[in-house]
């Protein structure tokens, strides 16, 4: 049914339990901050509402409480190098390296070992953000040529359900980015680019396993993050409370945001360690195959974007001194 070790991914989150704190901190916090936000605007938005009538107070909250939850927003975009380059890339980089049977400092020692191969194998936190996005627009491309997609799932063959399965599909290759960023660090290869370019290959010449793996994953993750929020609304309800005002969304909105805080500090990197598993598994002992080389090529310009990268990459001093 599916080529993963639960077990295995439940001790590689033991192993890596400083890395899940932080992420526990960094994820909770953001969610801690929109509360936050969110109830000072909607505070400021009561007193200012005190100079009108009841529906100006009404609609003075809201917008209030709205422009905070925008701000932080507006922050947390600011801040998606730092989350991808620091907490994302830097736990695939413990959990790769205790996969291949190394081993990895405790403690704080783990991030910072973390950051230090994350800026070997990457260089800085734009660059990686950069190489990032071209691999999830690649992705999206290899998941739209594979052909016979339709046949992964055991699912009755209904024309009327081809667009909703195409859709979960979509959505299940999600965290395969960051398997692709994994396969630079297994390799420690001193140019990520290029090696982007080959993970993509290889990941198109086995899409089938890694989409269905993907698409068990994705149904666990999304179903225990609903359970998670329906736990959630009645502590989200709480906070809301005590908001002046009393903003009538702010309990499903918080809720929402308590169960994306543990699906991305808590779920997602399981899913992650499974799907590391399926595509160390499945690609062990191939090399990259020169006709879904030319076909990816021939079908994306973010692919072709990767090999100049990789020439700009190969050619620059950083990409030729580094270790």
């Amino acid at each position: 049914m599916w080529d993963f070790s639960m077990s295995q991914a439940l001790g590689l989150m033991r192993r890596t339990a400083p890395f899940l704190i932080f992420r526990v901190v960094v994820y909770f916090g953001i969610a801690l901050a929109f509360v936050l936000a969110t109830g000072t605007g909607a505070g400021i938005g009561w007193g200012v509402g005190a100079f009108g009538d009841e529906d100006f107070r009404i609609s003075s909250i809201f917008y209030g409480g709205l422009a905070g939850f925008g701000l932080t927003a507006g922050i947390l975009i600011f801040l998606r190098d730092y989350l991808l380059y620091v907490v994302k890339a830097g736990h695939i980089a413990v959990m790769v390296e205790l996969m291949l049977g190394g081993e990895v400092p405790g403690g704080q020692g783990q991030i910072a070992y973390a950051k230090d191969v994350v800026k070997a194998r990457f260089g800085q936190a734009s660059a990686l953000f950069a190489l990032d996005k071209l691999i999830k627009g690649v992705i999206g491309v290899v998941t739209g040529l594979i052909e016979g997609i339709m046949s992964i799932l055991p699912l009755p063959g209904l024309d009327q359900l081809m667009g909703v399965v195409r859709a979960y599909l979509k959505v299940s290759v999600g965290l395969m980015d960051e398997v692709i960023l994994a396969h630079a660090i297994r390799t420690r290869a001193e140019n990520p680019w290029s090696s982007a370019q080959d993970a993509l290959v290889l990941y198109a010449q086995n899409a089938r396993p890694m989409l269905t793996n993907a698409a068990w994953l994705t149904l666990f993750s999304y179903g225990l993050s609903f359970v998670v929020f329906l736990i959630m609304l009645a502590p989200a309800a709480a906070v809301v409370y005590m908001i002046p005002g009393a903003w009538s969304a702010g309990g499903f909105v918080f809720a929402i945001l308590f169960a994306w805080a543990v699906k991305v500090a808590l779920i997602e990197p399981f899913a992650i360690a499974c799907l590391l598993q399926v595509f160390f598994k499945v690609t062990e002992g191939q090399e990259p195959n020169p006709d879904w080389r030319r076909k990816l090529d021939g079908a994306t310009d973010k692919f072709r974007q990767l090999g100049e990268r990789a020439l700009a990459w190969a050619g620059s001093p950083f990409g030729t001194t580094r270790a």
